[in-house]
């Protein structure tokens, strides 16, 4: 993917389906800090809210940007005066329902938020994400995964 896209312009893509941006980490912890005492211990996905319903999925897998660019006619444009392109395919869909429900979570960076961004800036990271500064993936590849382990 890093060889076929620019390294923005998958993180960009990525908010439709997985991606998810530290504030929203951030304050999705302490929504579960607040609400630990009532409910207890549960597993949350944390990640942007995507767009997308179940009834989407095979299309996805097989039409990407013809989903988006239903949900999002706009996109296209900004991604064509980008030189960006959409993924061809999802394969998963993470969804975030039972931690916006079960923690009242609300993350604020989702793939609309995005493209908003990009009709000003082509940086779309949070001031708390410009301030942690980018820890990029390590160029080289790891028998055990992406990064080496001891």
């Amino acid at each position: 993917m890093r060889a076929i896209y620019p390294d923005s312009n998958i993180k960009a893509n990525e908010f439709l389906y997985r991606r998810v941006e530290i504030e929203d980490v951030v304050s999705a912890h302490l929504a579960a800090v607040q609400k630990a005492r009532s409910i207890g211990f549960g597993a949350y996905i944390i990640s942007a809210t995507t767009p997308f319903t179940k009834a989407d999925l095979l299309n996805l897998r097989l039409h990407a940007t013809d989903v988006v660019k239903h949900l999002f006619p706009e996109y296209v444009d900004i991604y064509e005066q980008l030189g960006w392109k959409m993924f061809p395919s999802l394969d998963r869909v993470y969804v975030n329902e039972r931690a916006r429900t079960e923690l009242h979570w609300q993350p604020k960076y989702d793939f609309r938020h995005i493209l908003e961004r990009l009709k000003s800036s082509t940086d779309l990271r949070s001031q708390l994400a410009v301030q942690i500064g980018v820890k990029g993936y390590h160029a080289e590849k790891f028998t055990e995964g992406p990064y080496p382990v001891n």
